[in-house]
């Protein structure tokens, strides 16, 4: 009978080691290539966040074509009895019928406040095109009043420090573009359209402090602090126990105050502005007082963005610039005025 021989060759499998360097090759391929997704990723947020600007901007252009001037930021009264009337028709909601958004402009009773019960259907809507892609906190934010609001992620250049000279004040204009009861026309940009900022990014939920009253410091419209001055220094209110802090501003398109709709240039792009208790918050913005109160109102709302290096802003040409955080702060400056009669040379 023949013998019957077993094999001695067993079948090979991958061995402890070689899986491990498998897994390892294949972990640094996903390190190498989730760099580059992400940034096509943000490459596209980016294209998105300008191309809301320029829709932003074609509404804008078509207000004035359609009415002869840009839109007021407010409209504030004042009544015999010393009270304050004032239109909650901002500049956002003034616009929405020239961004194909007419059911919720008419929605909107101009004369009472916009969390008014007639007025919240409207203001708790989110108009996307007020709102960038890399926003990461989108959602309408929860008024302890008036409920569910839309946010938004671009402001109207309402001022330098000098936002409102007051309702019963017989002081200057602010020096930008925009304003309350203020509806400038295309003529009183003399700087050029193309170096006179209208809008810019800002962040969604931004902390903010206000109802300081009038600031230590600043409160001469003519006399404000350089763009490159020390925010604590000039404006220790930034520390102050006496003023409310708040985490929502720019969380409500519906509203009228420049710390909901609108940046001043006060400081450059993306300035570190320590605040709050403690001083525990690096970006915070500081309204003295607010311009639905009766003002005057003295600002420093920076314009940011959640893109890295610099913000969107929107010319008074209808061009939009990604414009550094590196940004020199006078130049800056200039660009937010329509008529300082600034030299500015090269690109910015």
């Amino acid at each position: 009978m023949p013998k019957i021989q077993l094999s001695s060759r067993r079948e090979r499998g991958f061995t402890l080691i070689e899986l491990l360097v498998v897994i390892a090759i294949i972990a640094v391929l996903v390190a190498l290539l989730l760099p580059a997704v992400q940034q096509a990723r943000e490459a596209a947020r980016r294209s998105q966040c300008r191309n809301n600007l320029k829709q932003l901007g074609l509404a804008i252009f078509n207000y004035e074509s359609a009415l002869g001037r840009l839109p007021p930021t407010a409209v504030v009264a004042g009544r015999p009895n010393n009270g304050l009337e004032t239109s909650y028709l901002g500049a956002f909601g003034r616009i929405l019928p020239y961004l194909e958004q007419g059911n919720i402009y008419n929605q909107i009773n101009s004369s009472s406040d916009y969390g008014d019960l007639n007025n919240l259907p409207a203001s708790a809507h989110t108009i996307p095109v007020f709102l960038c892609p890399s926003e990461p906190n989108s959602d309408p934010g929860l008024n302890a009043t008036y409920g569910l609001i839309g946010g938004n992620n671009y402001g109207f250049c309402m001022g330098d420090w000098f936002v409102w000279c007051g309702v019963n004040a017989t002081g200057p204009q602010t020096r930008s573009a925009f304003g309350v009861n203020l509806g400038r026309r295309w003529a009183d940009f003399t700087d050029g359209t193309s170096q006179t900022l209208l809008m810019s990014e800002v962040k969604n939920y931004t902390p903010y402090i206000r109802d300081c009253g009038a600031l230590k410091n600043i409160q001469d419209p003519n006399n404000v602090p350089p763009s490159d001055a020390d925010p604590l220094t000039v404006a220790p209110e930034y520390a102050s126990a006496g003023c409310t802090f708040l985490l929502n501003a720019h969380s409500q398109w519906a509203e009228v105050a420049v710390h909901h709709i609108g940046f001043t240039t006060a400081w450059p792009p993306n300035k570190k502005t320590p605040g709050g208790p403690g001083l525990a918050y690096p970006d915070v913005d500081l309204n003295s007082q607010r311009e639905r109160i009766g003002g005057p109102t003295f600002a420093a709302i920076t314009s940011r963005s959640n893109h890295p290096g610099g913000v969107h802003s929107l010319m008074g040409d209808g061009s939009v610039r990604f414009v550094s955080s590196s940004i020199n702060g006078a130049i800056w400056r200039s660009l937010g005025t329509v008529n300082g009669r600034e030299a500015i040379s090269g690109d910015f």
